[in-house]
């Protein structure tokens, strides 16, 4: 009799990002991947001890080839403006695998090559090393919500996406004056959330880094 086919992590990995590409990570379990594969879960606990461990692992091959294809040029803020476009645009092609990600972080070697980047461009920029971890931190945070965010976004489908749209500009432009004096003043130059994005992006992640900027100790200045 012959026995099941062994998988390897790398192909449990494939099944599984293919598997979230076509749905989400609440609907996804190791017994579905299993019985995609043609096994039974405990096999695939031989590789991964949870399923939580798993989606981890998967959404950190996205990190790393984003990382595999990414070359540190130019100043700190150039370095990280470029890993988080990077970034951006991976998980963009496979924004089930962002939710995925936002949700669950990961903890391999492509995080951990992501986050050397990170540091090693705010010590770059001049940062005292004590206050590097929070920035740092900070950084991860609001690109984590970003891109994840985004993401969201691009898997609704067209029709609920123009649906939503058309509620927005219901729901904006007739706004009463009178209970919503603000919200009608703006109201035509006020854009919904999926406008322009990337634009929203690189705003939001340029002014955190000015943030930063501001924190650096000037050369040569002097206390009064």
């Amino acid at each position: 009799m012959t026995g099941r086919r062994r998988w390897t992590s790398d192909e449990i990995l494939d099944a599984a990002a293919e598997m979230l590409r076509a749905g989400d990570a609440e609907s996804f379990s190791v017994r579905k991947l299993a019985t995609v594969l043609g096994t039974d879960s405990s096999s695939l606990y031989r590789h991964f001890r949870s399923k939580t461990e798993l989606l981890r692992a998967v959404a950190d091959r996205i990190l790393l080839t984003v990382m595999e294809g990414y070359r540190p040029e130019g100043d700190w803020k150039q370095r990280i403006t470029a890993l988080a476009l990077h970034m951006r645009e991976a998980f963009g092609r496979q924004p089930q695998l962002a939710a995925v990600w936002g949700r669950y972080a990961s903890g391999g070697t492509g995080s951990r090559l992501a986050m050397e980047e990170v540091l090693q461009a705010l010590r770059a920029s001049g940062l005292p090393d004590e206050e590097i971890p929070a920035c740092y931190h900070r950084l991860a945070v609001l690109l984590t919500a970003l891109i994840a965010s985004e993401a969201s976004v691009r898997t609704i489908p067209s029709k609920e996406y123009d649906q939503g749209m058309e509620l927005f500009r219901v729901t904006v432009l007739g706004a009463d004056p009178g209970s919503f004096p603000a919200l009608a003043h703006f109201a035509r130059d006020v854009s919904p959330l999926g406008a322009d994005r990337q634009t929203a992006f690189e705003e939001i992640l340029a002014a955190q880094l000015a943030h930063i900027e501001a924190r650096i100790p000037r050369s040569g200045s002097t206390g009064s």
